[in-house]
């Protein structure tokens, strides 16, 4: 099997460099080891034998390594029904929405009709580390089966599916399980943190408490994006839906926004102290409505295009409230965090802003909710680079912004004008194959033209504000070449899923030896 082979071959590699046991036995290690290695040696495998034996009804995305076999489910809700039986189940779907992630939790693995590698089932998915396939354009979900290229499979049939090749089958696969508990990955890995440190920080993005100790466990030194939209889904979606529906001012507003705050402060104190003393960027709400709407959305609030609509610091300006709301709920959690006897460390970040005017209005809100914080909970307020508008003005922003963090997903979908969700599975994969693109870029950083527009930002951003700390939290956070470019950049941390996080630690490692050769 490949993934015992690889591991024998890494045994012998770190036993012969601790045996010599010198700086320069440990750094030709590191910078030997692929990081592929250390990512299959993170998931499940499919073995061999297993996939041949299989019919293959389709291939699609490869959006989050790791094999996967269990009951197809065409809900989140049948998902819940079969794992409630003690029985496996995988998630196939048109798509996925943050109301559909109790499902997708439970589930061993997730296929998608539409999608790319920054679409919703594939970041959450990665996040999770469960293998998930995304874009099989053609595959059909219709009357209780599955229909792709002539063939039929039933919901309630096993269906096998490999997130590191992007191959869905039908029947059910062998499995080769992986092995977190290495001695050997983690000698390794800590040789790579002793020649990145100081370089190159890595944290994670998580949005629990289950996600942080989880991100801990993997070497994370905190977390650079926590995304409080996903603190909305399950038991507190209505009250999120009962603040979008009230009328601005209207008493039912001030009550449903009194109970997301609650709500809210018990999530972000979980989160924190997970973390603490490790810092933890807060990013206030920033997914568009019809997420949290669904079918039910009113026709007033309907829009054509949702990802570049009214969401981010544009929907906190229409409704002054959410911000303010989030604030208070955040300075209460650091309260609660400190009480218990530990030390909170937390920002605070406005998402998709374009314009500094927009960041000015709705900064001074935070600053008035912070009026009465004390300087040690006091946290920093930055803001995402994820608009190119963003990125051209850096300079004028880097005045009201404490730090920025690049959302490289959004980023290289506006560089391009790709739609992330719509375009990947059929135009990028088309382009690579006929060489108009070296690389799907929102795998690997597009560094002619995204990477000059994050180069540009930092630079000038700095001219500012020589102290502005530089982060990047989209996925391009853990993928080995980009990291290498954004070192090269000069930004301070990457973040990305935690499952992704030792990949990063070494990948940047490798980074740091690439630029002292």
């Amino acid at each position: 099997m490949q993934n015992e082979h690889s591991l024998n071959w890494l045994m012998d590699l770190v036993a012969s460099a601790s045996l010599e046991n010198t700086d320069k036995a440990k750094k030709n290690v590191v910078g030997l080891v692929p990081t592929s290695l250390v990512e299959s040696l993170m998931h499940d495998a499919a073995t061999s034998e297993s996939t041949h034996e299989l019919k293959l009804l389709g291939t699609g995305i490869a959006a989050s390594p790791g094999a996967a076999a269990g009951i197809a489910c065409f809900s989140s809700d049948s998902v819940l029904d079969v794992t409630d039986k003690g029985e496996k189940a995988v998630l196939v779907c048109n798509e996925t929405s943050p109301a559909d992630e109790v499902g997708m939790r439970m589930a061993e693995g997730i296929v998608t009709v539409r999608g790319g590698m920054a679409s919703h089932a594939a970041v959450v998915a990665r996040g999770w580390g469960i293998p998930a396939v995304v874009g099989v354009s053609d595959l059909e979900i219709a009357d209780g089966n599955i229909k792709i290229k002539g063939a039929v499979v039933e919901e309630g049939a096993y269906i096998s599916l490999d997130g590191s090749t992007g191959e869905v089958f039908s029947g059910e696969m062998e499995l080769q399980e992986s092995n977190e508990e290495i001695p050997e990955l983690k000698t390794l890995l800590e040789w790579a943190d002793e020649i990145r440190s100081g370089y190159l920080k890595i944290r994670a993005n998580a949005d629990t408490a289950e996600d942080a100790e989880r991100a801990l466990l993997f070497g994370a030194e905190g977390i650079g994006l926590c995304r409080t939209e996903h603190m909305f889904m399950g038991d507190r979606l209505p009250l999120i839906q009962r603040f979008i529906l009230a009328d601005d001012g209207s008493e039912e507003e001030k009550e449903s926004l009194n109970e997301l705050m609650l709500a809210q402060r018990l999530d972000l104190a979980e989160v924190v102290s997970a973390m603490a003393p490790n810092p933890v960027t807060i990013r206030l709400l920033d997914a568009p409505l019809h997420e949290f709407l669904g079918a039910e959305t009113p026709d007033e609030l309907l829009e054509h295009n949702p990802m570049l609509g009214t969401r981010g610091v544009r929907l906190a300006i229409i409704r002054e409230q959410l911000y303010r709301m989030q604030t208070r709920a955040l300075m209460g959690a650091l309260v609660d965090v400190e009480e218990a006897g530990k030390k909170p460390n937390a920002d605070i970040m406005i998402p998709l802003v374009s314009e500094v005017n927009e960041l000015n209005l709705v900064r001074s809100w935070i600053e008035e909710e912070l009026a009465s914080a004390g300087d040690e909970l006091r946290p920093n307020i930055g803001t995402m680079i994820e608009t190119p508008r963003a990125a051209i003005t850096a300079e004028s922003i880097a005045n009201k912004a404490d730090f920025f963090s690049f959302g490289t997903n959004d980023l290289t979908q506006l560089v391009f004008g790709f739609s992330r969700d719509d375009i990947e599975s059929r135009v990028i994969s088309m382009y690579v194959n006929e060489g108009i693109l070296s690389v799907n870029p929102f795998e690997t950083l597009d560094f002619q033209g995204v990477g000059h527009a994050i180069r540009y930002a930092i630079e000038n951003g700095r001219k500012t504000n020589p102290e502005l700390e530089i982060g990047v939290c989209g996925e391009h956070g853990g993928d080995p070449e980009s990291i290498r470019f954004l070192f090269e950049s000069g930004v301070d941390y990457v973040s990305c899923s935690p499952f992704r996080v030792p990949i990063a630690r070494l990948a940047a490692a490798q980074a740091v030896l690439s630029s002292s050769d």
